[in-house]
């Protein structure tokens, strides 16, 4: 069962690897090596730190003119991704009425005042 999954989490990497490669090479030679973001420029030897991000966040959305991709360097890439993890949340949270309030912290307070 175990070498199933392996192999089976082995070939999903695969794939992935083989996808990202077509259209990573393919923005590489579009676009110029520098982050849209940041304008930070790369060269051959630190071009690994530059990343294909793609606008829509559809890693299937590939379009031969590269209308979908900005190359980013791998901290805008993150902070851009984290972004839309926080706006995702902010509307899911917006869709929920908030809860109000049930504890009442100086409920007590008056008749403490009064004993003493």
């Amino acid at each position: 069962m175990t070498d199933k999954l392996d192999r089976l989490v082995a070939e999903a990497r695969r794939v992935a690897d083989q996808r990202a490669e077509g259209y990573r090479e393919k923005a590489l030679k579009l676009y110029p090596w520098i982050c849209g973001r940041c304008a930070r420029e790369f060269t051959s030897t630190n071009l690994r730190e530059l990343t294909v991000h793609h606008r829509d966040h559809n890693h299937d959305n590939n379009p031969p003119d590269g209308s979908n991709w900005e190359l980013l360097c791998l901290y805008c890439h993150d902070n851009e991704h984290q972004r839309q993890l926080e706006a995702t949340r902010g509307q899911v949270a917006a869709k929920q009425p908030a809860k109000a309030a049930t504890h009442s912290p100086f409920s007590g307070l008056g008749e403490l005042l009064k004993k003493n």
